[in-house]
C-alpha cells in the first residue's frame, strides 16, 4: 500500500462509534465517496488544497488518520471534526424516558462536521421528495459520469468539483433521474459554491436559504452534516413527523408543526434527538403505500 502523505492521531477519552458517527455521510452502501470496511473507514474529499482520501482506524485511546493527495494535510487536520471528537452529546438533557434510554444505549454517537457544505448540498438536493432509491442513483450516476478517481489506494471516487456541474446543461441530469426542477438548482448551488467556502455556518444558511428550491429540510441536512449542527431538524421529511411522534407520544402520525412542538424542549439539540430515533430502529406504524420511485430517466 502507498505511504500516506499525512497521518495523524486524534485522542478520544470517551466512547466514539465511528460507523454509527459517519453512517449519515454515506448515501446508500453502494456510494463510491466512503467505504466502510475491516481495514478502516475511507472518504474521498476536496479541500481547500486540493483532493483527499481519509482513512480511520480505532486504535487504543483514539484514531489513527492517514490521507492521500495534495489535501492530505488539510484532510488530517480536520479529522477530529469529521469523526465528532469536538461535539458535546453530553448537552442533550433527556426530557423522555426514550431519550434518555437512547443516550444510554448509544453512547458513541457523534454528530460529525465535514466542513464542505457543497459535499452535503449534492446529495441533499438528489434526495428532495424522491424516494431513497431513486436519489441515491441520481448521486452514484453523476459522480459516476463526471466526478474522478480520488488519491491514494483507497479506490474511491471524488464528487464533481462545483465549476463541473455549474458548466452542464440541464440536461444532461436528466439520465440520473433528475427533473429540470433539481437539474437547475445543482447547476445553481454549483455556481454559488465558491462564496460558500470558509463561511460561517450562519452565512452559509442565509446564503443557501435565498435559492428558490433551498428550503429548510435541505439546509437541515447540510448543516447537520458539514457543520455537525445539533439543532439541525428535518422540517419536511417524508417519514420523521411519524418518527418523533410515535417515540415520543404514541401518536402514529403527526405533521411538522407536531413534531416542533414535541420536539421544542430540546430546541438547541433537536437534530441530535433525530439522529438518536434514527439510529433506534424504531418506526412508526405504516398504513398505506409506501412513497412510489419516481422512475424520471425514463420519461
Amino acid at each position: 500500500m502507498h505511504e500516506p502523505d499525512a497521518s495523524g492521531f486524534v485522542s478520544f477519552p470517551a466512547p466514539t462509534d465511528l460507523s454509527l458517527t459517519l453512517g449519515p455521510i454515506a448515501h446508500g452502501r453502494g456510494d463510491p465517496t466512503i467505504r466502510f470496511g475491516p481495514d478502516g473507514i475511507w472518504r474521498a474529499t476536496r479541500t481547500p488544497e486540493g483532493p483527499a482520501t481519509l482513512r480511520l482506524r480505532p486504535a487504543q485511546g483514539g484514531v489513527e488518520v492517514s490521507a492521500w493527495g495534495p489535501g492530505a494535510a488539510v484532510a488530517v487536520a480536520d479529522a477530529a471534526d469529521l469523526m465528532g471528537a469536538n461535539d458535546d452529546p453530553s448537552a442533550l438533557v433527556p426530557k423522555h424516558r426514550l431519550i434518555g434510554e437512547l443516550v444510554h444505549r448509544f453512547p458513541g454517537l457523534r454528530l460529525p462536521r465535514t466542513n464542505r457544505p457543497f459535499e452535503s448540498l449534492l446529495p441533499a438536493i438528489c434526495e428532495q421528495k424522491v424516494a431513497g432509491v431513486e436519489a441515491r442513483a441520481a448521486f452514484r450516476g453523476i459522480i459516476a459520469s463526471h466526478g474522478e478517481p480520488a488519491p491514494g489506494p483507497g479506490g474511491l471516487r471524488l464528487q464533481p468539483t462545483a465549476a463541473t456541474l455549474a458548466a452542464l446543461p440541464y440536461f444532461a441530469f436528466h439520465q440520473f433521474g433528475l427533473e429540470r426542477r433539481r437539474a437547475d438548482l445543482i447547476r445553481h448551488a454549483a455556481a454559488l459554491a465558491p462564496r460558500l467556502d470558509g463561511a460561517s455556518p450562519a452565512e452559509t444558511y442565509a446564503r443557501l436559504g435565498a435559492v428558490p428550491g433551498i428550503g429548510p429540510w435541505t439546509l437541515a441536512e447540510v448543516g447537520r452534516i458539514a457543520f455537525g449542527d445539533p439543532d439541525a431538524i428535518s422540517v419536511g421529511d417524508y417519514h420523521l413527523p411519524n418518527l418523533v411522534a410515535w417515540a415520543l407520544a404514541r401518536e402514529p402520525r403527526a405533521s411538522d408543526a407536531r413534531m416542533l412542538e414535541l420536539l421544542e424542549p430540546y430546541r438547541g439539540q433537536r437534530g441530535r434527538v433525530q439522529r438518536l430515533l434514527e439510529a433506534s430502529g424504531i418506526q412508526a406504524p405504516r398504513y398505506g403505500p409506501r412513497m412510489a420511485p419516481q422512475r424520471i430517466a425514463r420519461i
